[in-house]
């Protein structure tokens, strides 16, 4: 499939890159197909990657692993919720969390209140609004100081 998008220009995605919310995501209940997009040479384990769109070519979010700058991620969450995802095992699910990047880049954060959860196996995803009564998943949980604090460490 080639897709013409606004960030990344002309991409040849083939067929077992694409990934399928059955019912979109939030915000966006009909993009339902997407890919995702990064560099694999400058790429490193938690860095930011892009959830592009194959249904709206100008849409694409970045995302990253919540690991990455949250060890202990760990939500707790409905069986029912996932039940889209099919037979999910451990070792293919992906999970990744929206990255908002304001003009004041020290204020950068995730999402960790909705991950996005993919079954590599199918390629099917969904993302979902886990219980956050404990307030230990904000919707905007500051990022910058731990990217750079790992940035730096990784130069020593």
């Amino acid at each position: 499939m080639v897709v013409e998008t606004r960030v990344f220009g002309t991409i040849d995605i083939s067929d077992e890159k694409i990934i399928t919310f059955s019912d979109g995501i939030i915000g966006f209940p009909d993009l339902k197909k997407f890919t995702l997009i990064y560099d694999a040479e400058k790429s490193t384990a938690g860095g930011i990657k892009w959830l592009q769109s194959l249904d709206e070519p100008a849409f694409a979010m970045p995302v990253m692993d919540p690991l990455y700058v949250k060890e202990s991620y760990n939500p707790m969450v409905e069986d029912e919720l996932l039940k889209p995802l099919g037979d999910l095992q451990p070792e293919d699910t992906f999970i990744m969390v929206t990255v908002s990047v304001p003009k004041d880049i020290h204020e950068m954060s995730v999402n960790l209140q909705a991950p996005i959860v993919i079954n590599a196996d199918n390629k099917a995803a969904c993302q979902i609004i886990v219980d956050n009564e404990s307030g230990e998943y904000p919707v905007k949980f500051k990022v910058y100081d731990i990217l750079q604090a790992k940035k730096e460490k990784a130069g020593e």
